[in-house]
């Protein structure tokens, strides 16, 4: 029962997110696809009027970073055979990093690095978090292997933005430094669905 509750949250945690960011960018103070391309998440969570729905993002980042909490916290846990120290640690660090992405808002010369350690702390915390989990577990088969792939592909993304920051397209490798984690958290909650006890 609760590898089924644990498979639900996730599931739903990230398609929120998706969709979530999906609205908030249609209404973003530009085309779709240029706001996709050249504005990073965290601008379409700035409350200003080139993004109204600001609020849809910020409550995406709470949710999925909630998400990772209860799923790793309430099930996934104990899938992990060792490690379990850096497991806990990591999946702190990687929600409470979008809960302060969600409240601390770039754009603010006071506050931005703030808003930047959050990033970094999501970012790098969680995709850190997906390779510990890959080589954690009492298997090494194809849902250890994604998450492994996943985890370093969100890592290259990451170290591509950051040396790259101004870089019209630097919000692009952003995406996908942060979308690692959302597939990795959709795939999860199958994985902890297909494996409920009847």
């Amino acid at each position: 029962m609760k590898s089924k509750i644990a498979g639900i949250v996730f599931i739903l945690g990230s398609l929120y997110y998706l969709i979530a960011e999906a609205i908030s960018a249609f209404s973003f103070n530009d085309t779709l696809i240029n706001t996709y391309l050249f504005y990073t998440i965290s601008e379409l969570g700035i409350p200003n009027a080139n993004s109204p729905l600001s609020f849809l993002m910020n409550s995406a980042f709470v949710i999925i970073g909630l998400t990772f909490i209860f799923g790793n916290f309430y099930k996934f846990k104990d899938y992990i055979i060792k490690n379990k120290v850096v497991f806990y640690i990591l999946t702190l660090i990687a929600a409470i990093g979008l809960i302060i992405v969600a409240f601390i808002h770039a754009g603010n010369p006071v506050t931005d690095g703030y808003h930047s350690l959050g990033a970094i702390m999501a970012i790098l915390g969680g995709n850190i978090l997906l390779i510990i989990i890959s080589r954690s577990m009492d298997k090494f088969e194809t849902y250890q292997k994604i998450t492994l792939v996943l985890g370093i592909v969100g890592l290259i993304a990451f170290w591509i933005m950051f040396f790259n920051m101004q870089s019209i397209y630097m919000p692009v490798f952003e995406r996908l430094s942060v979308y690692t984690l959302i597939i990795w958290s959709f795939i999860s909650g199958i994985y902890l669905l297909k494996n409920t006890k009847v």
